[in-house]
């Protein structure tokens, strides 16, 4: 970035905070821009690097925005990427791709653990970066990777799923307007039974043998801290396994399948959240938010999942045992599809992965890009989603130790 860019990102920012203009305005409406500020029109030349999650985007649909270049070390999954993007140059590493002056933004979809490595790369080498999730896989790494976005002033993003998902935007919304009163707890569950099929390819390891999932919070974390912009602060973790021989000798050392962690935030209130592989479970990114006034349940499932809203009441009713209280009054919600509305560029406006997801998070990023504004998951909303479950499994290791979570919004 050059320095006239720099100084408008940063007086751009100063602004924002001076005025008042919190990141729920944000995420509302993501084509956000200061009144009266010119932005000339221009096109973001993106480079994609990873032929798995990284396929399933729109960037190619986005109307500022080109698809460069793709990479992938497998050829087969660099095809696909060029296939899904109907790009025709491809590189085959990502140290390669990296060094393409005409690229001026990556989206990193490679394996979790090469994360920070691979987003200080394009860093360094002048890239603002997407990278999938989590952000981090230690403490250590996530101030590595706060510093390379600091001393660079280059843009990150984390593609987090939950923070666009229809029922997540519907709440924000609901928060901004103070429907819930005062959210006093919050819980939140990803359950992916059968992930171990995917700890192993062709009779070798991958990158997912014996992830510890609380080191994969962010579908749960992502949830409160994006509708209430609360900062987790402490945490006591629990795991589950059962000595199966499919967690022997896996590269984290981890012992479990599941894991609970139940959280204080730094308004005092506690947050639960489930990270679950193994079990009888319905496969499903949920969450509650309990308020004073309004409380919201999602479903289970995307899409057709059913919501319900309970609110409170002064309708007096009585229970089985014929006490009388206020009874409160409880509705199915009919959720909007916002991919359906102006939220989005027109050529987006189509269902997409992780519930309508995924054409969020690639108008968020260029978007922010082409006006110069902070993306909603920045680098501080990043490593609050992530360093939580750092902390969470090391506690879970420990037994269930009351630990404290490092912050990094200074």
């Amino acid at each position: 970035m050059n320095s006239n860019n720099s100084n408008q990102k940063t007086s751009r920012r100063n602004f924002i905070g001076k005025a008042g203009i919190g990141i729920a305005a944000l995420t509302v409406a993501p084509s956000f821009t200061l009144a009266g500020e010119q932005v000339k029109p221009r096109k973001i030349h993106i480079g994609i690097i990873g032929g798995r999650f990284g396929a399933g985007f729109e960037f190619h649909e986005h109307p500022d925005c080109i698809v460069e270049a793709v990479s992938d070390l497998r050829p087969d999954r660099r095809k696909i990427l060029m296939d899904a993007y109907r790009c025709s140059k491809s590189y085959e590493s990502l140290e390669k791709l990296i060094l393409d002056p005409k690229i001026e933004a990556v989206f990193i979809a490679t394996p979790a653990p090469d994360h920070v490595r691979h987003v200080v790369a394009a860093l360094n080498a002048g890239k603002h970066v997407l990278c999938a999730v989590p952000a981090a896989y230690t403490i250590e790494e996530c101030y590595k990777l706060k510093e390379a976005v600091n001393r660079t002033g280059l843009t990150y993003m984390m593609a987090e799923t939950s923070v666009y998902m229809q029922n997540t935007i519907s709440v924000r919304k609901f928060y901004k307007e103070g429907l819930f009163g005062n959210i006093f707890s919050a819980a939140a569950e990803y359950n992916h039974p059968g992930l171990d099929t995917l700890w192993f390819e062709n009779g070798k390891p991958t990158w997912r043998h014996g992830m510890p999932p609380l080191t994969y919070p962010t579908h749960c974390t992502s949830f409160l801290i994006s509708v209430t912009g609360e900062r987790l602060t402490h945490v006591s973790g629990m795991g589950w396994g059962d000595n199966s021989p499919l967690l022997k000798n896996n590269p984290y050392n981890n012992p479990f399948w599941n894991g609970t962690a139940f959280f204080k935030t730094n308004k005092g209130n506690p947050f639960r959240v489930e990270v679950n592989w193994k079990g009888a479970l319905i496969n499903t990114v949920r969450a509650e938010w309990r308020g004073d006034l309004m409380s919201f349940f999602s479903g289970y499932g995307e899409g057709v999942a059913e919501h319900k809203i309970v609110r409170a009441a002064e309708k007096i009713g009585s229970d089985d045992a014929g006490f009388k209280y206020k009874e409160n009054t409880i509705e199915t919600y009919k959720q909007p599809m916002w991919w359906q509305t102006d939220m989005l560029p027109e050529p987006l406006r189509h269902n997409s992965g992780h519930d309508g997801s995924h054409t969020f998070i690639t108008n968020e990023f260029i978007d922010s890009l082409i006006n110069n504004r902070r993306p909603l998951v920045d680098i501080k909303e990043a490593l609050a989603y992530t360093a939580p479950g750092i902390v969470a499994h090391q506690s879970a290791l420990k037994d269930g130790e009351y630990m404290s979570i490092p912050d990094f919004d200074n």
